[in-house]
C-alpha cells in the first residue's frame, strides 16, 4: 500500500489476476509517470470498465486523463491532469471567481485548474489525451 492499493498500468495488483479500481487504486499516470490516486466517481467508473476488460484478458492500459470536478451552488471548479509537484504556475483571470491555473514542472504542463471555465477544462483534457497518445505511439 502506498496511500492506496498500488496497481500497474492495467490496474493489476502485485498479485497476478487481482485487480483494483476506484478510490483505492493508485496507478501510474501516463502523463507525469507518478503513481496517483484520484477520488472521483467518473474516474472510478472508467477504471472499473478497464479492469473488467483486463479480467477478461484484453490487456488494456488505463491511460485516461485524471480529473475531478465539482459544482456547488453557483461555483464550478475542475482540475485536469495531476501535479503533486510543480515549479511554475500561470494564472489567468481572477482567483476564485473566473480563472485558469496551469501547473508546470520543468516547462511541461502537468495540470490545469479552472473556475467557471468549463470549456477550457475540456480543451485541457483533450490536450493531455493527445500528449498521452503521442507518448504511446498512437
Amino acid at each position: 500500500m502506498d496511500r492506496g492499493v498500488k496497481v500497474d498500468e492495467y490496474l493489476e495488483t502485485s498479485i497476478t489476476g487481482i485487480f483494483a479500481a476506484g478510490d483505492i487504486a493508485r496507478w501510474p499516470d501516463r502523463l507525469t509517470q507518478d503513481d496517483i490516486r484520484v477520488e472521483h466517481w467518473v474516474v472510478a467508473e472508467r477504471q472499473g470498465q478497464t479492469a473488467a476488460r483486463n479480467i477478461l484478458g484484453m490487456r488494456e492500459r488505463f491511460d485516461c486523463v485524471p480529473f475531478f470536478w465539482t459544482e456547488q451552488y453557483n461555483f464550478s471548479c475542475a482540475y485536469i491532469g495531476h501535479a503533486e509537484r510543480w515549479d511554475e504556475t500561470e494564472i489567468a483571470g481572477q482567483l476564485g471567481k473566473d480563472c485558469t491555473i496551469v501547473y508546470r514542472r520543468a516547462g511541461e504542463k502537468l495540470a490545469v485548474a479552472v473556475v467557471h471555465r468549463d470549456l477550457e477544462g475540456l480543451r485541457a483534457e483533450l490536450e493531455f489525451e493527445n500528449t498521452i497518445g503521442t507518448r504511446n505511439g498512437m
